[in-house]
Formats: C-alpha cells, sequence, structure tokens
C-alpha cells in the first residue's frame, strides 16, 4: 500500500513517537516508586512484567503489564484511526523496538511480549484477542510465562495473515522472531527443564 502522504508523515513520525512511547521503561518506574529499588537487580535483571512479578508484588506485576501493552496499543490505534493501518503499522514496530533497546537504559530493556501484544490489538482486535485467549490457555496449562509469551505471539502471526491486510501481517510476524530472539535464555531452560513457573522466584530466570 503507498501512502498519499508525504513520507515523513506516513513513516518517520509514527516510527519516531511508538519508539519513544515504548521506551518507557514502566517496570523500572514503578519499582522505584514503590521503594523497591531498581528492578535490573532482582531475578533476571529485566523489566518486564514477569521479573516485576518476581518481587513478590502482584499489583505492580499487573500495573507494569498493562502499561507496557498501552504502549504498544496507544501509538497502533492512534495512527490506525489518523492515518491509515500502514503508518500504524510502522509506530507498532517502533513501540515494540523502543521496549526492546530504549536508549535511556543502554539499549537493554524488556522482552516485548506485552508490548507486541499491544500492537496487536491496536493494528487488529480479533488477533490480538486471539493471541491472548492463546496466552491465558497455554499459561493455564503450562505455568510457563516464556512459553505461553512465545507460542500465543506465533499463533496470533498466523492469525494475522488469514485476517488482516499483508502489511499489518507483515509487521506482527517480523515482531516474532525478535522477540523470540530476546527469549534465547528462556528457551534453553524450557528444554532443559529448568525454566521457572509463574509466580515462582528466581534469581536468574528472565
Amino acid at each position: 500500500m503507498t501512502s498519499p502522504l508525504p513520507w515523513t508523515l506516513a513513516y518517520l513520525l509514527p516510527a519516531v513517537v511508538g519508539f519513544l512511547l515504548g521506551s518507557i521503561p514502566f517496570g523500572l518506574l514503578l519499582t522505584r516508586a514503590a521503594g523497591m529499588g531498581d528492578i535490573r537487580n532482582i531475578g533476571s535483571g529485566n523489566i518486564g512484567a514477569t521479573n516485576v512479578l518476581r518481587t513478590g508484588n502482584k499489583a505492580l506485576a499487573a500495573a507494569t503489564l498493562l502499561l507496557d501493552a498501552l504502549k504498544g496499543l496507544v501509538p497502533a490505534l492512534a495512527f490506525n484511526l489518523m492515518l491509515g493501518p500502514v503508518p500504524a503499522a510502522v509506530a507498532a514496530a517502533g513501540a515494540v523496538l523502543g521496549h526492546m533497546y530504549p536508549p535511556w537504559l543502554g539499549f537493554k530493556g524488556g522482552k516485548g511480549v506485552a508490548t507486541k501484544i499491544g500492537i496487536m490489538l491496536g493494528l487488529s482486535w480479533p488477533v490480538g484477542v486471539i493471541t491472548c485467549a492463546l496466552w491465558l490457555l497455554l499459561a493455564a496449562l503450562f505455568r510457563y510465562s516464556s512459553l505461553a509469551s512465545l507460542l500465543s505471539i506465533l499463533g496470533g502471526a498466523i492469525a494475522a495473515w488469514y485476517l488482516d491486510p499483508w502489511p499489518v501481517a507483515l509487521v506482527i510476524s517480523v515482531m516474532v522472531p525478535l522477540v523470540w530472539a530476546r527469549h534465547h535464555a528462556n528457551i534453553r531452560r524450557l528444554l532443559a527443564g529448568t525454566e521457572p513457573k509463574i509466580g515462582q522466584r528466581s534469581t536468574s530466570a528472565a
């Protein structure tokens, strides 16, 4: 799809806005505000909701999950409504990359699952709902957050090719290997049978 808008408005602006919103480290900010110190010194050192949950504070973990999803949903949905699916897809990609590689944290951010689910909901709510339903089902069955995340976003990407325009499906699909790559340590532990389950505290799990 070729946008009639200037490329700066159709691509550059959505990418920058998406990246900046995605780079807000809510897990770090919330745990510091709660007087829990630096989340990067706890558990895996990751700034995402799963590691926040390892502090034992479920409310903070839920808030981190929601905010990380919103920073993907908001730019994707806003640009989708204002400029169409292609600028929205660019904003969505920027949000996930901003979450994974925030410049304020030395480009060491989260793994992108919640933000990716947020962009799915913003770009295509049916795909987002399918992804969330898959995550809940797999998490309930296996009790591994990482496994549920990896398989649910893959399932959502497959669904996108049946339900969405190809630019949207392409962005959703391209984000899958990036998220999987960020889970390389989890994948190794899953294969070794040493991955901690949901709610289990650990000093090494990611």
